[in-house]
């Protein structure tokens, strides 16, 4: 039914400055640099082989200009998104609208690459808040035009997203939204003594959900916090950022046996960011 985590959003106040930073820091250039018109929002696109990373930031007046204003004012900028690919939308509603969940009408969506002129379609299925949990999360079918592939990705660049990192304080709440409705993988539930916390691995498209649990007293309520991702060679990896002015840890043993790992420091715009070699 869900097919993807079809990408990543990250909401910036000046994209140029964000989009020359991601650039840095990822090792590739963007494929795309666009606007939604009808939202009131500009984007930079960065490709890789299992989903794209999207910086977004207030490009005019509408509803996504909106809650980039909403989101920069209050949280100040970050991960603010995460959104499912799917290759059937009316599957997806049906599905949702039998388990007794009354979804708005999904809306039609269009960017244009100012660059090129070439333009995407889609089609958005925004969530109750039941669905949602407190993220910022929608279903998307793409109904044409097509990002850039990179061609090659260099061993110290970044080639794909390894896994995001969404907390929680009820994982059962989660596991019967992703697991049984979404039908996700539930990949591993187990109790990590080191840290004293429950976690959660579900894994679509070759990418990983990592789901830490902090119990509370609150009401139910899910939030992003990290992005990690994947690189050939982390050592020259490290060099190439030190070389640009990009702060990053000394590269250690990752939890995740066979793992090397780092800690990107600057430039992230407030997204805290690994990098993972897997030896």
């Amino acid at each position: 039914m869900l097919d993807s985590i079809d990408h990543v959003i990250i909401a910036v106040e000046d994209l140029d400055e964000a989009s020359k930073n991601y650039e840095m820091i990822l090792g590739n250039p963007p494929v795309w640099k666009g606007e939604h018109k009808e939202f009131g929002t500009k984007n930079t696109l960065f490709n890789f082989q299992n989903t794209y990373l999207e910086l977004l930031a207030v490009g005019g007046e509408g509803i996504g200009a909106d809650l980039i204003k909403h989101t920069l004012k209050n949280n100040g900028e970050g991960l603010n998104g995460i959104v499912f690919g799917t290759s059937d939308m009316n599957q997806f509603r049906t599905t949702m609208q039998k388990n007794s969940f009354n979804l708005a009408d999904a809306s039609s969506g269009e960017g244009v690459n100012l660059e090129t002129g070439e333009k995407r379609t889609w089609i958005n299925q925004f969530l109750v808040s039941e669905l949602s949990r407190g993220l910022f999360s929608f279903i998307i079918e793409h109904t044409g035009g097509k990002l850039l592939k990179v061609n090659k990705y260099s061993d110290s660049s970044v080639h794909r997203l390894d896994h995001v990192v969404i907390s929680t304080n009820d994982a059962e709440g989660f596991i019967k939204t992703y697991r049984d409705l979404f039908n996700i993988r539930l990949a591993l539930d187990k109790f990590v003594e080191h840290w004293q916390k429950r976690m959660l691995f579900f894994r679509l498209n070759k990418t990983t959900i990592e789901v830490i649990e902090e119990k509370n007293q609150n009401d139910a309520i899910d939030k992003l916090w990290g992005l990690a991702w994947n690189v050939s060679d982390l050592a020259s990896c490290r060099e190439r950022l030190m070389k640009l002015g990009v702060d990053a840890t000394e590269i250690k043993k990752g939890v995740k046996e066979g793992t090397l790992v780092m800690t990107i420091k600057s430039h992230t715009h407030s997204v805290p960011t690994l990098f993972i070699e897997h030896t």
